[in-house]
């Protein structure tokens, strides 16, 4: 391959999402060793079975994995196998399952979101217990499940005593719990715990769990932390059309992500590099930071001119237009250079007014 085939800068970095980054060079390189001959297709393979014993060593003996295409996929397949077709799904409103999948739950899934109001994008028992109600009543959708993000899509994190109680709650209404876990990485290494205190020792059942933003080419995966709580995975899998015929390439992936520390380092220079840009557009005059920066997202409300120049230099995207708030992202690949121009350049638009 020659130069002459790269359509962009690669010095060029944007802050609109970790989705933007690249694939980090240790993964690249797993996926080359995998490509050399055959191997079974559609999850039969080498990769695929060693996979196994690497979700097992981080959420313990019983978790059970189905590696799928991506975030969305993994959502819907997670909670199809939980809910029968009478059955819903409670969640915060600003979930990813409610806002960002196009209706993918509902439409693919076939499932009822209750969702509920909050303040920092994360439920608490009182809160569920807003939605968990009307058992036996045939007019209403019966909640099953809830689902949490974490991180949420606020930003924020839920403590490792936070989701503990929130599935003790649960189980006790006769709920089960799923926890989308597209920067489960990021959440854990900002807590400084291991990614099983987040999930399988806190009492949570199902997790989809996020690779593309931790720095793969693309795969999440379904894991059954209890495995009593889904059926079918493997036909809903296959009927939402995220079964892999060449699995092995997914497979090979998250080994390298989960075999060593890689997913450690790839979420701690993320969630530096968003503490880092935030202390440097904190002392912007005129810059407001309104959410605690957590993980690896930082919020910020701008002046709409300011936003609308910054635009045309950086990606990211605007959070809210009637108060200016726009989100930031860090992924494993920014450095405290990209950091420096960027909060330069907001510096130099905010100057501007």
């Amino acid at each position: 391959m020659t130069d002459a085939l790269r359509r962009h800068d690669p010095a060029l970095k944007g802050f609109a999402s970790d989705n933007y980054a690249g694939v980090h060079p240790e993964i690249l390189e797993a996926i080359v060793l995998a490509n050399e001959g055959h191997q079974v297709a559609y999850g039969d393979d080498v990769y695929t079975e060693a996979l196994r014993e690497i979700f097992a060593r981080h959420f313990g003996p019983s978790a059970q994995v189905w590696p799928v295409f991506n975030g969305t996929g993994a959502n819907v397949v997670s909670l199809r196998s939980m809910c029968a077709s009478w059955e819903a799904v409670i969640c915060p409103e600003t979930a990813h399952i409610n806002v960002d999948e196009g209706g993918a739950p509902e439409v693919t899934g076939g499932l009822k979101l209750h969702t509920v109001a909050t303040p920092d994008g994360k439920l608490t028992p009182d809160l569920i217990d807003r939605q968990a109600w009307g058992f036996g009543d045939p007019h209403r959708a019966q909640p099953r499940v809830v689902s949490i993000s974490n991180t949420t899509e606020l930003g924020t994190l839920y403590t490792v005593d936070e989701v503990a109680a929130l599935c003790a709650h649960a189980h006790d209404l006769g709920l089960l719990v799923h926890m989308d876990g597209a920067r489960i990485t990021n959440a854990a290494a900002a807590l400084g715990v291991p990614l099983a205190a987040l999930t399988t020792d806190a009492g949570v059942d199902v997790l989809s769990f996020g690779g593309t933003k931790a720095g793969l080419l693309y795969g999440e995966a379904v894991v059954a932390l209890n495995p009593t709580a889904v059926r079918g995975v493997e036909y809903i899998r296959k009927t939402s059309m995220q079964l892999s015929s060449k699995m092995r390439f997914v497979s090979a992936q998250f080994e390298a992500l989960l075999g060593g520390d890689l997913w450690l380092r790839n979420a701690r220079q993320a969630n530096r590099m968003a503490a880092l840009l935030a202390e440097r557009v904190r002392a912007v005059p005129g810059v407001e930071i309104p959410r605690p920066v957590q993980a690896n997202a930082v919020f910020a409300v701008l002046p709409k001119g300011v936003t609308a120049r910054l635009q045309k230099r950086f990606r990211f995207y605007t959070w809210n237009e009637a108060t200016g708030e726009v989100r930031w992202m860090c992924a494993f690949d920014t450095t405290e250079a990209d950091v420096d121009a960027f909060a330069a350049a907001v510096a130099e638009e905010m100057a501007v007014g």
